[in-house]
């Protein structure tokens, strides 16, 4: 015959606390299913944009938006990725995460995130992920009303497909991560930094680059789903 035991409410052993999940701890979950799906689909071999992802995150989820806006591109670069080479797929990925790690704190050097995140990746070793984030968006054009352009120009510039989708993806998502049309985030930039930064000035001369980058992407959407070459061009 089973007794069943009854504690005096004083003498109960103690429950485990249990603490309820984070907002964060919730939306790390979420997001690593989403993104091992997005990796089983192409076949698992996706580790350098998995790095990436996890990189940036600790970078610059301190930052709010500017990691709002980072996911969001790297989500767009997915939708694009199945277009490219599995290599190209994976750098374009990676890339997106990364393209604004420089304005994490630690790594703001010069003032200018473009060249600051290159000289980050490149001191891991991540050569081309350096060169892409060194000159995506056209940042050349920022780099000399800055009078950083020979810093810049240390980095290679593929000017390859890649690095146009990586140009899409930044163009078309808001600094929260809203889809945008590249005309209205050129006018956020210039309300955000003014009608003279050179952020505002920097994408206004590079304008017609911009849009032939944001011309060939839009090509390469219309197009059934295929492995094309995205480097080099």
């Amino acid at each position: 015959m089973l007794c069943r035991i009854t504690w005096p409410a004083e003498d109960r052993p103690p429950r485990a606390a249990r603490r309820p999940a984070s907002l964060d701890s919730v939306e790390k979950v979420l997001t690593a299913g989403l993104e091992l799906r997005r990796r089983l689909a192409y076949g698992g071999d996706m580790e350098l944009s998995a790095w990436a992802e996890d990189h940036a995150r600790g970078m610059l989820s301190p930052l709010g938006r500017r990691w709002k806006h980072a996911k969001a591109v790297a989500d767009t670069a997915w939708d694009l990725a199945r277009s490219l080479a599995p290599e190209d797929a994976d750098v374009l990925v990676a890339a997106a995460y990364l393209h604004d790690v420089g304005y994490a704190p630690e790594l703001a050097v010069s003032g200018f995130h473009s060249l600051d995140g290159a000289r980050h990746l490149r001191s891991l070793r991540h050569e081309r992920l350096a060169g892409l984030v060194a000159h995506h968006t056209r940042a050349r054009h920022e780099a000399r009303l800055r009078g950083l352009q020979e810093e810049l120009a240390a980095f290679d510039d593929e000017d390859s497909l890649v690095s146009a989708a990586l140009t899409y993806c930044d163009l078309t998502t808001g600094p929260s991560g809203e889809r945008m049309t590249p005309e209205r985030r050129l006018a956020d930039v210039e309300a955000r930094y003014g009608e003279h930064s050179p952020v505002t000035n920097g994408l206004r001369a590079a304008w017609p680059e911009l849009m032939e980058a944001i011309r060939q992407v839009n090509e390469l959407r219309k197009q059934p789903a295929q492995v094309v070459v995205g480097y080099p061009r």
